[in-house]
């Protein structure tokens, strides 16, 4: 895995959590981020986006975690991620993605891995935008 500083979008941590199998490329992401395998960073809204969606009774229902374990998980994952304030971003494709847009724009070295196919095609920011399958790959 890269060793350059990333930000996981959510959807990777969800996937990640719901997927039955261990090798795939959003299981070794979340694995890696619980681990301190890679640097990865956060911002307090990253943080409040996982927690609000993880404890959302129709996903707690494919996962199987309590809300207490949620809060556990997300604890392991902010003790091992580097915490920044974001910056203020160029617009985002979806404005529910801004935080993400914002947070790159705190440091110009950040790449974001997401599994979202509109940020993954969005033209400004297509070299700081990652597959979960490049980010293993690279």
């Amino acid at each position: 895995m890269s060793r350059q500083a990333v930000i996981v979008d959510t959807n990777v941590v969800v996937a990640g959590l719901l997927t039955g199998n261990a090798t795939s490329p959003v299981a070794r992401i979340l694995d890696g981020m619980l681990a301190a395998a890679f640097p990865f960073v956060v911002s307090e809204a990253l943080l409040a986006e996982y927690r609000a969606v993880l404890v959302r009774p129709a996903l707690r229902k494919l996962h199987g975690l309590k809300v207490a374990e949620v809060e556990t998980l997300l604890t392991d994952i902010a003790q091992h991620a580097i915490v920044l304030a974001p910056g203020v971003g160029a617009t985002a494709p979806d404005p529910g993605d801004q935080l993400l847009w914002d947070l790159l724009a705190a440091k110009a070295d950040l790449l974001l891995i997401t599994g979202d196919k509109a940020l993954q095609r969005d033209a400004a920011m297509q070299a700081r935008v990652l597959a979960p399958q490049a980010f293993i790959e690279s």
